[in-house]
């Protein structure tokens, strides 16, 4: 017969004391314990939707409630275990015509008296995301006159898709086409394909940063043609200052043997009424070797009206 070691009495201490504070430690995950006054500001918070407000409101219900501060934050995330769930069956089963978000933006302005002037600029930027792909569309035209002569006329159209391979990491494709003969040319066309990084991702900020190689084609107004191989590298800001107020940056650049490309806008974005803001933006384009008699950089301030749905 062998005879089992007797356990010491202090060893003993620690299991005992857990199996008395079981039923406590119980109770204060049990969400039927939650104050009645702190449950209802906490469900009014998950009825909002807003993952910020939500996270607030958890903050202070388990300052305010310590003895309940597990069961708070257990329905706190079951609430958001619920939400990404749901968004990602509604990604899986949308078709190509769903989830496309965007903007609509018009600005201008027309003088008479002793000068006679009108300015037109309009913008159009669709989004689509699911699980593993995100679509960026824009469209953009800038015209001008004085004095019945064209003084400014740009035209843009653009097309990116990323394959998101990682919560950060992605791979894009750039498809663009300009034209500004202002700036000394009248087709531009151009392709690129590289990584993408999400480098900020957080709530009311973000950077997406991309580099890769490109290839551009250019008509010149002066009719000389240039293909060339180029370097694409751009940077996407968006930080939001408040719950009305954003500011963003936007850049990208083609770096190459013959003329190389800058642009870049700097934006204020302000909350109106519902979808409608007003939007303060300058941008400035570069171009390294423009055509005899152009010169290489042009500015461009604008006020304008944005639409959002």
């Amino acid at each position: 017969m062998r005879i089992l070691p007797t356990l010491p009495a202090a060893s003993l201490l620690p299991a005992a004391v857990l199996l008395l504070a079981a039923p406590l430690l119980l109770a204060n995950a049990d969400p039927a314990a939650i104050p009645p006054q702190v449950r209802a500001m906490l469900d009014a918070a998950l009825a909002s939707g807003n993952d910020g407000e939500v996270a607030t409101i958890v903050k202070y219900a388990r300052a305010a409630a310590p003895d309940n501060a597990d069961a708070i934050a257990a329905i706190a995330a079951a609430w958001r275990a619920d939400r990404l769930a749901k968004l990602q069956e509604k990604l899986r089963e949308a078709g190509p015509f769903d989830l496309w978000k965007g903007r609509a933006e018009i600005g201008g302005y027309f003088t008479t008296g002793n000068t006679e002037n009108i300015g037109l600029s309009a913008a159009l930027d669709l989004q689509r995301e699911t699980l593993r792909w995100r679509h960026k569309v824009r469209l953009a035209a800038d015209y001008q006159e004085s004095l019945g002569l064209v003084s400014r006329e740009h035209y843009l159209a653009a097309y990116e898709p990323n394959f998101k391979f990682g919560e950060r990491g992605y791979v894009y494709g750039a498809a663009q086409y300009e034209s500004d003969r202002f700036l000394g040319y009248t087709d531009r066309y151009s392709a690129s394909l590289g990584a993408g990084y999400s480098a900020i991702k957080q709530p009311g900020m973000k950077l997406d940063v991309e580099l890769g190689p490109a290839y551009r084609h250019t008509n010149y107004t002066d009719t000389t043609v240039e293909s060339s191989i180029a370097a694409r590298g751009s940077i996407d800001f968006d930080w939001k200052l408040s719950s009305a107020i954003t500011l963003s940056q936007d850049a990208s650049a083609y770096i190459q043997h013959f003329n190389s490309s800058i642009t870049g806008t700097t934006a204020l974005n302000a909350k109106l009424i519902g979808p409608l803001a007003a939007k303060l933006s300058y941008s400035v384009q570069y171009e390294s070797m423009p055509p005899i008699g152009r010169v290489g950089t042009d500015t461009t301030s604008r006020a304008s009206l944005v639409y959002s749905f």
